[in-house]
């Protein structure tokens, strides 16, 4: 199927490894041009490098870095269609243990620094529309254990995502929301899962590959997806319980 996206243009947040990358590389296969930001600069340019997109480094919890990434992609390919916007999850901790210095951090990055680049982005977005996906997780639907601060960021950017659906599908804007469950990322590793055990809670019984994630998150993000908006996409083997 061809997902017509050839020469669209795509902002990519947190493109540089894990689920933002694996997403860059599938909208690439298909013909796409894409600029990939993300906090460590030599880790962006050599992602970048790998895809042969062009890359920026930039903190979304930086108040200009939507704007300057904006900026950069319009500039390097004369367009914008739509943007994956994804941000690190917030450090684990406890609802009562997590400080307040924290919770403002993880606002900041998480939630503050996607509302402006979705703000951005559909900014510069041409007249007949667009696409955004934002990287979210299964908490939108259920807790994790051990990640308060996801598990309160998460569910609100789930809902921003579907109010931005209300208000900008009479303009042609799509906007989705993408739940990843256990892709084997950097991210989780770091959270501790063992990538050699079997998963006995995942219908699949394995971990999912973040190609795997790349790939349903550039049909969302694509024209072949037209008529999909204001929903959660969630990307789990089956491991969410809930509808």
């Amino acid at each position: 199927m061809d997902l017509g996206l050839q020469d669209r243009v795509f902002l990519v947040t947190g493109g540089s490894r894990g689920l933002g990358y694996a997403t860059a590389q599938a909208l690439v296969a298909e013909g796409a041009r894409v600029l990939l930001a993300g906090r460590d600069e030599q880790s962006v340019r050599r992602s970048a490098g790998a895809l042969g997109a062009v890359g920026v480094p930039a903190d979304l919890g930086e108040p200009d870095a939507a704007e300057r990434l904006v900026a950069a992609a319009t500039e390097a390919y004369g367009r914008l269609d739509g943007a994956l916007v994804s941000v690190g999850g917030p450090p684990a901790g406890t609802a009562l243990g997590t400080t307040d210095a924290q919770w403002q951090g993880a606002f900041d990055s998480v939630f503050l620094g996607a509302v402006r680049t979705c703000r951005a982005v559909v900014d510069a977005l041409p007249p007949e529309g667009g696409s955004l996906a934002l990287v979210l997780s299964t908490s939108v639907k259920a807790p994790l254990a051990g990640l308060a601060a996801s598990n309160g960021l998460r569910p609100g950017l789930g809902m921003l995502a579907k109010t931005m659906a209300d208000e900008l599908g009479p303009r042609g804007v799509r906007v989705n929301g993408l739940l990843p469950g256990r892709v084997l990322t950097d991210r989780l590793r770091e959270l501790g899962l063992d990538a050699d055990a079997v998963p006995e809670d995942i219908p699949l019984r394995r971990y999912g590959d973040p190609a795997e994630f790349g790939r349903v998150a550039a049909f969302v993000l694509s024209p072949a997806a037209s008529y999909v908006t204001g929903t959660m996409v969630t990307v789990d083997g089956g491991y969410a319980r809930s509808l």
